[in-house]
């Protein structure tokens, strides 16, 4: 990564940093690729089955398993196996608690930054472990479609208390945003909602008879712990990866003759609807991570660059989606592309309650003048919930 492309700068006290190109980069460039400072699979997404390396989150199960679970077709077959990249025979486990990795590399990094600590915690019975009743509080608060899990904070604390250098660590995390509120527009952070008060208390309850809190004690206050919650609120990253998706972009790139071409695509297209009829959207091992360079990247409406994650694990790659001139702020979309197309009053709801900000792109700007009214899909699920 040539980090003389490009400048992180102090824009101003509300907004912060940003980053800005120091060079022009064409449609399509690679700007920029980064590893998690840490990362965790959500909570509900591994308890459903979906397989993923505890440390990266690459597919433990193979582009045919895969399609298999999420169809609910046990007998299907998958044309050109060769095209899987899944590679089982490299998988890893914790010889002490049986956690999966899909590398001795992932396992060894995980010991080295926080498993060892989450390891001693787990191992053995784990019924009724104050571990354990973390997560399931959790999952009792926050139902599937996930946005974040309170088991990244215990990877966050594991990743302090284990490590040499403390001061080091706890500074990259002091870099993230904490705030749990805008003063200034007076939003507070959904996840430290009203209906969650009670709940949050028990939360941090349950962490403090976990772990040893003398490294972070600031962490452990209730204006501490609630800081947490909006950190990781504010700057998780989702993260999604799968077997089936990336045999699809294999097979999807090989010259075939043009019947066996529409043979494949429809056989895709048909399992794609099956998947549909059994599990709807939730395709793919999902989670959530913390990346320092990331985080810095300002949220446009119409953004001129686009994450992406090219090796279907936790390392994520910024890619220009239109020409950037020197000096331009590099800026990403925190609102999927159909959030993206919403009313300009649904986008700020949005990004108000998930992110803490009055969105004042250029798209925004040019929409002010559009009556307050909320998009359908956004109606629609407001009405529902």
């Amino acid at each position: 990564m040539d980090e003389q492309n490009f400048q992180v700068r102090v824009i101003n006290e509300e907004k912060g940093k940003g980053i800005f190109a120091l060079r022009a980069f064409k449609e399509d460039e690679i700007i920029f690729e980064e590893k998690p400072v840490v990362c965790c699979q959500f909570s509900w997404n591994a308890d459903y089955g979906y397989l993923a390396c505890d440390n990266c989150m690459y597919p433990l199960e193979n582009a045919e398993e895969n399609v298999r679970r999420l169809t609910g077709k046990k007998n299907l077959v998958l044309p050109y196996p060769e095209y899987c990249e899944i590679k089982k025979e490299l998988f890893a486990e914790c010889p002490e608690c049986g956690i999966k990795f899909c590398s001795n590399e992932c396992l060894k990094e995980a010991f080295s930054k926080y498993h060892r600590i989450l390891c001693s915690q787990t191992r053995g019975n784990k019924e009724g472990h104050p571990l354990e009743k973390l997560k399931e509080t959790w999952k009792q608060m926050h139902y599937p479609p996930e946005t974040a899990t309170i088991m990244l904070l215990a990877r966050m604390i594991a990743h302090v208390n284990q490590a040499d250098d403390k001061s080091s660590v706890l500074a990259v995390y002091n870099n993230f945003c904490h705030k749990t509120v805008n003063e200034v527009h007076e939003i507070a952070h959904n996840l430290l909602g009203e209906k969650f008060i009670g709940q949050i208390d028990v939360l941090r309850e349950l962490l403090e008879q976990t772990f040893n809190k003398d490294y972070v004690p600031q962490w452990f206050t209730p204006e501490g712990f609630r800081s947490l919650l909006a950190l990781v609120g504010t700057n998780g990253q989702g993260i999604g990866t799968s077997a089936f998706s990336r045999w699809v972009k294999n097979v999807t790139a090989l010259e075939l003759p043009t019947d066996r071409r529409i043979q494949i695509d429809k056989f895709i297209d048909q399992i794609y609807d099956d998947m549909d009829e059994v599990v709807g959207t939730f395709l793919n091992n999902e989670g959530s991570g913390l990346y320092a360079l990331q985080s810095t990247l300002n949220h446009s409406c119409s953004p001129n660059a686009v994450v992406e994650f090219p090796y279907s694990n936790s390392t994520l790659r910024i890619k220009a989606i239109r020409d950037i001139q020197p000096e331009d702020e590099i800026c990403i979309g925190y609102l999927d592309e159909c959030e993206l197309e919403r009313s300009r009053h649904s986008r700020q709801k949005l990004l108000s309650s998930l992110y803490l900000f009055v969105c004042q792109c250029d798209k925004c700007i040019a929409q002010a003048d559009d009556s307050d009214v909320t998009s359908d899909d956004d109606y629609d699920h407001d009405m529902s919930s």
